[in-house]
Order: structure tokens, then C-alpha cells, then sequence
């Protein structure tokens, strides 16, 4: 039996975390980011302090961030401003999901277009959807990238991308029709949602469902870019059952260690790119 090809997303990413620092070595200055955390949140908290160590780990200076639970939304944009307006600030996000008491849109609007290196406020996406982006969704193009890596020429595939939330489905959509690729989506209210993945050349999900994907939905050789995420006995689960589609997939990206530290690494490429465009 043909085994999987598992995509290293550890390693691409440590691919391009030694290509950035020696970019951030030569800068004139050393770059500043902030990821701004509200409430207790545990996997939010680590997760926000993994993104920390990876910018400080190629030089980019780092600034802690966070706030109670109870914060106003009028309160949290004053933090924001402020935070902006520290010297050499280069990449500015919020960890999502905010508490139910947050205007969420408001706070992400809030994030000046040049260091809104999530691209989750609404002039970054606006301009990316017109094909002018100042940055792109880290996610997305971390699924773009782990796609290109596999070499397969994606010319006259069926690509399906299950899911169309803001950050990850609609945006990677957009991305692959860009290239002129044939692309079906599949959301809660397909009709033939079976028919449509079973003949799917490549499959990308981002619903957050454990065993969402099972075997016996799919075809042999098929491309599978998980990037779905759930929480499951203390750990997190995508929505590809591993399992199941283990030696019938040709191709398919882990959770942990797939698309997660891709988008990290991409998150990370916005940063200094912003950094050089104000040197």
C-alpha cells in the first residue's frame, strides 16, 4: 500500500524564518509587533506566546499585550492607538475571538492598514479582494504556498475548498481563482456535498469539525490542505480523520504541524515586509 506524503509544515516553516532574520539583520532598525491578547483564554494565551517567541527568534521585537476580559471595546481601541504609536511598530494584530461583549469589527478596523499584518481590518481586505493587497491572509497564503510546495500542477484539477469563513475560505477561494484554477465550494448548505468532495482532485478545509473528512469520502492520490482546528483531549484535532485517510490521500498537511506554522511563518513575512516599507 502507497503511503501518504505528510507535508512538513515545521519545516517550510523553518525554511523561511532563517531566510527573514537574515532580512531583519539588515534593517536599519529592529522591527516591533504586538499580539494583543484579552481574557484567560488558555489556548488563545499559548498561542499568542508561540507567535512571540518565532518573532524574537529572528530578531523582531516583541511587546506584551494584554487585557481583562471585561475590557470596553472603546477602551481596548484607546490600547490599540497607543500601541500603534510605538517607536519602530511594524505588524499589530488581536488574537480572535474576542469576548462576546467586544464589537469585534470595530477593534479590527481600528489596527492602522500599514501594520495590519493579519489583513482582518477592513480597508486590507477590501484592497486584497480587489487585487491590490497590502498584505495577504496569513492562512491562506500559507495553504497556497504548502499547495505549490507539493509540485503538482493544479491546471484542469477539481479543487474544493470546504468552508468560506473570512479569514481562510473565502480568501484562499479568491486566491486559486486568481490563478485562473477551477474551484468548487462546499458550505453547510450544499446539496451535494458527498458527490463533490468524493471527486476532488485536491480538498482544502477550514471548518473546525473533527473527522469532518473521513477514508471513505475521498479518492486515491487526492491533495488534502487541512486547515480546520478543533480542540480534542487536551490537544487539537483538524478535520481530516488521519487514520482513515492515511495511504489513500497522495498528499496531506497534519494537524499540528501543517498549515498552523505556515501561517505563522507567512504572519511573520508580513511583518517585515512592513518593516521595509517604512526604512
Amino acid at each position: 500500500m502507497q503511503e501518504t506524503n505528510i507535508i512538513n509544515g515545521r519545516k517550510m516553516r523553518d525554511a523561511i524564518l532563517a531566510d527573514l532574520k537574515l532580512e531583519v539583520a539588515e534593517l536599519s532598525f529592529q522591527p516591533c509587533f504586538v499580539d494583543v491578547l484579552v481574557g484567560s483564554d488558555g489556548p488563545s494565551a499559548q498561542y499568542v506566546g508561540m507567535k512571540n517567541r518565532i518573532a524574537e527568534s529572528i530578531g523582531i521585537k516583541t511587546v506584551h499585550a494584554a487585557y481583562p476580559e471585561n475590557i470596553s471595546t472603546d477602551d481596548l481601541i484607546l490600547e490599540i492607538e497607543k500601541l500603534s504609536k510605538l517607536p519602530h511598530m511594524c505588524g499589530l494584530i488581536v488574537q480572535l475571538p474576542l469576548p462576546a461583549s467586544i464589537d469585534t469589527k470595530k477593534v479590527l478596523d481600528a489596527i492602522p492598514p500599514h501594520i495590519d499584518v493579519d489583513a482582518t481590518g477592513e480597508e486590507n481586505s477590501l484592497l486584497f479582494y480587489e487585487g491590490k493587497y497590502r498584505f495577504l491572509f496569513p492562512t491562506a497564503a500559507a495553504i497556497i504556498e504548502i499547495l505549490d510546495s507539493t509540485g503538482v500542477a493544479l491546471n484542469g484539477k477539481k479543487i474544493v475548498v470546504i468552508g468560506q469563513g473570512k479569514l481562510v475560505g473565502t480568501p484562499v477561494t479568491f486566491l486559486l481563482k486568481s490563478r485562473g484554477l477551477h474551484v468548487e465550494t462546499v458550505v453547510k448548505e450544499t446539496i451535494n456535498k458527498d458527490e463533490i468532495i468524493k471527486n476532488a482532485d485536491v480538498i482544502i478545509t477550514a471548518v473546525g469539525k473533527a473527522k469532518l473528512i473521513m477514508g471513505e469520502m475521498i479518492k486515491k492520490g487526492v491533495i488534502i490542505i487541512d486547515a480546520g482546528t478543533s480542540e480534542s483531549k487536551g490537544g487539537i484535532a483538524g478535520d481530516v480523520d488521519f487514520e482513515t485517510v492515511n495511504c489513500i490521500a497522495g498528499y496531506l498537511s497534519p494537524v499540528p504541524g501543517g498549515v498552523g506554522p505556515m501561517t505563522v511563518a507567512v504572519l511573520m513575512k508580513n511583518v517585515v515586509l512592513s518593516a521595509k516599507r517604512i526604512t
